[in-house]
């Protein structure tokens, strides 16, 4: 219910009109009443919610579910996806890239000329015009694009080029859940960059791990960039951006040691901890009812890595196969994929297993087996094991691969598990939990080629575009943000994702010397742009404040009878619970100076300099760390941070300092990709500079040296501040 305080004091009508009018060069308002915000909340948790995030985005009004998978964004949400955009159009533009649009609704030929439209299956929704033409709703966009290009490129002058959108999207997963994290329909950025060669694909690769490096960071989340798995996108190497919290589907396996970071898909093992007993003879013994390797190991008196789990899957391209790990081991699926070039694996059921082999569940045995074996690596240097014996409660013992039965090849086969040697370094790994948000991928020629997008060259002849392409989910990165950051209250939201940075929270709406303190300060804090929400809710102020951390705004500034006798209002930081006593009339300024903090606010000029500037410490495409907010990350790219010391960096989830022998040790190390420095800064400059640079010395002595930048000079430094302001 509205207050009307106003008719109580007759200039708080006017100072909160005049708050509410003043807009951000967006047109956004940067006060709001609480009183006319649509947003719903409830006291109790849904019953559909698995996951905090999802619970909490229904309490407090950010979503609702229209169909499965399919939500509906409120206000509230609509407001912190929006900022997320503006974090994302400036890390990108900055950096060249162009923004367009394309259309949703995709001709289904186009998927079936790159060859997508089986690889994708019924995640693709198809659909059938008047015409009785095929279309599909894009769940993402390279075919398109590369129509696009193919059409419009047509020479290396064009190139590079860097396009990307912001649009809604559709896949149709089988079982969407968890709300934003794995819904049908979604919003993501999508880009695409088009290169000469495979340099400049790694340079483009790189800017662009470096604009995903700033965007997560700037978001305030606590992140990790790991190698990952190309999946349906396909490419030559990819990186996932993951957001780090125990609740996350993913697995990010990182060595503390020497910084190498992947999905667990993907992470690789240089061996690991297996059975190295003696050789025996093989013997067939009774195993009554033990199908299942814990009890199987019980019952003979072994360890689990004495077994070797016989399972059969079945690939989509070539057929059945039965697969050899030990027990103790699970199977990779994706490993066998990549391995065995058969496309999409899966586990065959019981009964499918026992057609294919003619053996019972549970004692499938590789001894004279008719189909295909793969084995894990680990199996190769097992001198004997336990398999099944191909008759129901029966197995072998003593079983040894090459002489009891043939494996028709040796792969990496098994999941990495915490304490596996790196396969870098050989010092044992951790492994945690992650949100995926964000990927980047280097296609190469996967899509050009197929689709013919081709370049005319420098000496006439013609060659395919070089592709990459780079995904984040907006919805998926704020519903992240909040599975992070969140307590049994409710959200607790970073300053830069959330909707509103201020809550005013004046506790006795009827007394007109706390509305007019409370108008006042909304007044001023909307002047010096701090976005607030006021709670003029003639409610009870206990009503109030569990609405207030439901919401979860960064800052409550609570104005009542006893802080206004005293001149005071109290400011609650939402993250940290610590409470100051603030002057009303200093209390806007104070709280604009909190706000500019958190954000780290600073000249766009400073940033793209930072990232031009010599001394910062990089890593290759192997050696991706996680990443704090606030501070450096470890195994941060070529040109990325300021590391100095008594700064920190996050290592494995911790942050410690970094000395100048840390700084030396990792400057400049090369990538896998073979590019020099990311090309952040030079992308950023346009092309009329980097030719003025390709050319050599320019004022101040700045030159390109095999595609890295040596210090500006201040003619530059200055072009660059001017450039700032313009924009």
């Amino acid at each position: 219910m509205a207050s009307d305080a106003g008719t109580l004091y007759p200039e708080l009508l006017t100072l909160i009109d005049e708050a509410l009018a003043l807009t951000d060069p967006e047109g956004e308002p940067y006060a709001k009443r609480m009183s006319g915000l649509f947003a719903p909340t409830l006291k109790e948790d849904p019953a559909e919610a698995e996951l905090a995030s999802h619970r909490l985005m229904i309490r407090a009004g950010l979503i609702r579910k229209l169909a499965g998978g399919i939500y509906t964004y409120l206000p509230l949400m609509l407001r912190s996806l929006r900022k997320l955009e503006r974090v994302i159009r400036r890390a990108l533009n900055s950096r060249g890239a162009q923004e367009l649009l394309m259309p949703a609704v995709q001709p289904l030929e186009l998927w079936q000329e790159s060859g997508r439209d089986r690889k994708y299956g019924p995640e693709l929704l198809r659909l059938k015009d008047r015409h009785n033409r095929d279309f599909a709703i894009g769940p993402t966009h390279e075919e398109v694009i590369t129509d696009i290009v193919r059409r419009e490129i047509r020479s290396f002058r064009d190139l590079p080029m860097n396009l990307y959108q912001i649009q809604t999207k559709f896949r149709d997963e089988i079982r969407p859940r968890f709300g934003l994290m794995r819904g049908r329909e979604f919003i993501m950025k999508d880009a695409y960059s088009f290169d000469v060669d495979s340099e400049a694909a790694n340079a483009s690769y790189r800017a662009m791990y470096d604009a995903y490096t700033e965007i997560f960071t700037r978001c305030g989340l606590s992140f990790a960039a790991v190698e990952a798995d190309s999946g349906a996108i396909g490419g030559s190497y990819s990186h996932e951006f993951m957001v780090l919290a125990d609740s996350g589907e993913n697995t990010l396996v990182s060595c503390p040691a020497c910084g190498y970071a992947a999905n667990q898909e993907k992470a690789e093992l240089a061996g690991y901890a297996a059975w190295t007993g003696g050789e025996e003879e093989l013997r067939r013994v009774s195993t009554p009812e033990q199908r299942h390797v814990p009890e199987l190991a019980a019952f003979l008196k072994v360890p689990e890595s004495y077994i070797i789990k016989s399972m059969l899957f079945v690939l989509e391209d070539a057929g059945p196969v039965l697969v050899l790990i030990p027990g103790d081991r699970e199977i990779n699926p994706v490993k066998l994929e990549r391995a065995l070039s058969g496309g999409a694996a899966r586990l065959a059921s019981p009964e499918e297993a026992s057609a294919m082999t003619g053996m019972p569940p549970g004692f499938v045995t590789p001894v004279g087996a008719k189909v295909r074996i793969a084995a894990d690596l680990a199996v190769s240097g097992m001198l004997s094991g336990a398999v099944g014996a191909g008759e129901e409660g029966w197995h072998y013992v003593g079983a040894r691969p090459g002489r009891d039965f043939k494996v028709d090849g040796y792969h990496d086969l098994a999941l990495a598990c915490a304490g596996d040697p790196c396969p870098r370094c050989g010092k044992p790994v951790a492994v945690r939990k992650g949100i995926e948000v964000g990927h980047v991928f280097k296609l190469g020629t996967k899509y050009s080629e197929a689709m013919g997008a081709r370049i005319a060259l420098a000496d006439g002849t013609e060659a395919p575009i070089f592709m990459g392409c780079y995904g984040i989910g907006l919805g998926r990165t704020v519903a992240a943000s909040i599975e992070q950051s969140h307590d049994r209250d409710g959200i607790v939201w970073p300053m830069p994702l959330a909707p509103y940075e201020c809550a005013v929270l004046p506790l006795q709406t009827q007394n007109p010397d706390v509305m007019g303190s409370a108008a006042r300060l909304l007044n001023g804090l909307a002047r010096l742009n701090v976005e607030t929400l006021i709670d003029d809710r003639d409610e009870r102020p206990g009503l109030k404040f569990k609405d207030a951390d439901l919401l979860g705004l960064p800052l409550r500034a609570t104005v009542s009878e006893k802080s206004v006798a005293k001149g005071q209002c109290e400011l609650r930081e939402r993250a940290t619970g610590k409470v100051t006593m603030l002057p009303l009339d200093t209390a806007a300024q104070a709280i604009r100076e909190m706000r500019d903090a958190a954000l780290e606010v600073r000249p766009w000029a400073e940033v793209l300099s930072a990232s031009l500037c010599p001394g910062r410490r990089g890593h290759g495409a192997d050696s991706f760390q996680p990443t704090r907010a606030g501070g450096a990350h470890d195994g941060r790219h070529p040109g990325q941070g300021d590391h100095g010391s008594g700064r920190a960096r996050g290592v494995a989830g911790r942050l410690r300092p970094v000395g100048d022998r840390g700084r030396k040790r990792h400057h400049s190390r090369p990538s896998d990709g073979g590019a020099g420095a990311p090309a952040t800064g030079l992308l950023a400059l346009g092309p009329r500079w980097r030719r003025r640079l390709d050319r050599g010395p320019c004022r101040g002595g700045t030159r390109l040296f095999a595609g890295k930048l040596r210090p500006l000079g201040d003619f530059l430094r200055g072009r660059l501040e001017r450039r700032s302001r313009v924009g």
